[in-house]
């Protein structure tokens, strides 16, 4: 299945996405997440999703997925992961400041022994977490050489994008060579109707053999809590939800290996699995580009989205 399983909200109690106050109960205590996070899991897995990203700032995700391949003896799952930002929330809602960035080679080493810690050796990819052109992983050989390294254990080594310059951290990144060796063979951008320009660089990156991975399909939730109303009239017509279109849309691009999803709950995953039944015509995808938005102001509007 192309279709990957995110759990960015629903390792930690507050997230941009739209709608979690009503997707979520409003007691979001360690056990209630994990039993929310188990439930989504459970359902994904019958589904056929075998592949499962998490990241050390979201939380207790990577607590919570260990626990789950434990408790349910699950080994066919491929596990992905990511470091650069340490979640600082103190599993609170009011905090100021849920999350902390730092591209060092101090901080990958710490970071990655964490995640070991939890998941083993069931890693399979490990990502540095929302590359942008400004990293010190462009400009520091230790750090290149160390993350290269981990290829010599096994483990895939990638980079995920955010921002308005994505295609350009998509192309610098993917050239970086550490002893003639690829620092990088995986990469996991946002890709969606609203922001789709990095979809060019991704596609050589596809073309060039690296592994390519789409996140933020749903825009946070904007393209279903909020879905304009050309994309709710295409829904209407393929009789499915503005999420399930939106979703064919990310699918319907020939260089995305694995589309990501996020949902909260049981029965958006259900929704937005049926993304992959839905069959986009030409007429289809001229209407959703015109839906796209500039890189700055898609990037702005996220930006502002509130810890909910």
């Amino acid at each position: 299945m192309r279709v990957g399983l995110g759990l960015a909200a629903l390792g930690r109690p507050a997230y941009i996405n739209l709608g979690r106050d009503r997707d979520l109960p409003a007691d979001r205590s360690i056990d209630v997440m994990r039993t929310a996070t188990w439930q989504v899991l459970d359902a994904a897995y019958e589904a056929g999703v075998r592949l499962i990203d998490v990241a050390r700032s979201y939380g207790r995700s990577e607590e919570f997925l260990s626990g789950w391949l434990d408790a349910r003896h699950v080994t066919d799952v491929t596990v992905s992961s990511k470091w650069g930002y340490a979640y600082v929330g103190d599993w609170r809602m009011d905090v100021d400041v849920h999350e902390v960035k730092e591209h060092s080679l101090a901080q990958f080493a710490r970071q990655w022994d964490e995640t070991r810690d939890l998941l083993g050796n069931r890693i399979a990819l490990y990502q540095v977490h929302s590359l942008t052109p400004d990293s010190p992983v462009f400009t520091e050989p230790e750090l290149q050489a160390a993350l290269a390294d981990l290829t010599d254990e096994g483990v895939r080594v990638g980079f995920s994008t955010s921002g308005p310059r994505q295609a350009e951290a998509v192309d610098r990144a993917l050239a970086l060579r550490s002893d003639g060796r690829p620092v990088f063979t995986a990469v996991q951008s946002t890709w969606n109707v609203f922001e789709p320009s990095v979809g060019e660089a991704l596609a050589r990156a596809h073309d060039a053999g690296a592994l390519v991975l789409t996140k933020e399909t749903l825009a946070n939730g904007r393209l279903a809590s909020d879905a304009p109303a050309r994309l709710a009239a295409m829904a209407d017509h393929h009789g499915v939800s503005p999420s399930a279109v939106a979703i064919a849309a990310v699918l319907a691009q020939s260089w995305a290996d694995t589309v990501l999803i996020g949902p909260s709950t049981v029965e958006q995953l259900r929704d937005n699995l049926e993304g992959l039944t839905v069959r986009l015509t030409d007429h289809d995808h001229e209407q959703l580009a015109t839906l796209a938005e500039t890189p700055d102001a898609y990037w702005a509007r996220r930006s502002a989205l509130p810890w909910q």
